[in-house]
């Protein structure tokens, strides 16, 4: 493993971390719904559940997909209602005080489960061991070093995620901005759910 190759890796891991997807889009909208303190839990369960979702692909996940195309059908189905009930909760949310509101910040824990039903973590994962990967006995280190790597970087390029969408509540003073802001944000992660079927 070269100087080349981790930095290669570094920008990889910016590139697909940094960009917008199910996971920022969600961050964004709990930031601003819920601030920066409540939402540190769902960031660290994105942080650290892509290298989980990375070591379960390591271990051999992913041809058991290619084989039983089932069980593929099976995750795309329940991924899709899951991100669909994920964007209906961000766009019903209500201005934050609203004594009507029900919802709360994703936990650290369905923040790392939902990594296994992220189209976008799946695409990260596969095509980190194609990238990545090398042979025979530094197979599995480079693999820990993949892992790493998105852990150092997906907490302060995700973090910045939050703190777009905490500013974003800073520039709201109505229920109508609100209602627009989750709205649309909503939209957002509904759209995600097209990844799940190309």
């Amino acid at each position: 493993m070269t100087i080349e190759w981790y930095a290669t890796l570094f920008g990889f891991a910016v590139l697909t971390c940094g960009t917008p997807g199910p996971n920022n889009l969600m961050l964004t909208a709990s930031g601003a719904n819920f601030g920066v303190r409540r939402t540190l839990p769902h960031l660290i369960g994105v942080a650290v559940g892509q290298p989980v979702l990375q070591m379960v692909l390591a271990l051999g996940l992913y041809p058991l997909f290619e084989r039983w195309p089932l069980l593929r059908l099976g995750l795309q189905i329940f991924g899709s209602l899951y991100l669909l009930w994920l964007a209906w909760r961000i766009a019903v949310a209500g201005a934050p005080g609203d004594p009507a509101r029900r919802a709360r910040p994703l936990t650290l824990l369905e923040g790392l489960g939902f990594q296994f039903l992220n189209p976008k973590a799946w695409m990260m994962g596969i095509s980190a061991i194609s990238l990545f990967s090398l042979p025979g006995a530094s197979y599995w280190p480079s693999q820990f070093a993949v892992m790493a790597m998105f852990v150092l970087v997906a907490l302060p390029v995700c973090f910045v995620w939050v703190l777009f969408g905490h500013q974003l509540s800073n520039w709201i003073s109505t229920d109508r901005g609100w209602r627009r802001l989750n709205g649309s944000l909503g939209a957002l992660t509904a759209l995600c759910v097209v990844m799940l079927w190309y």
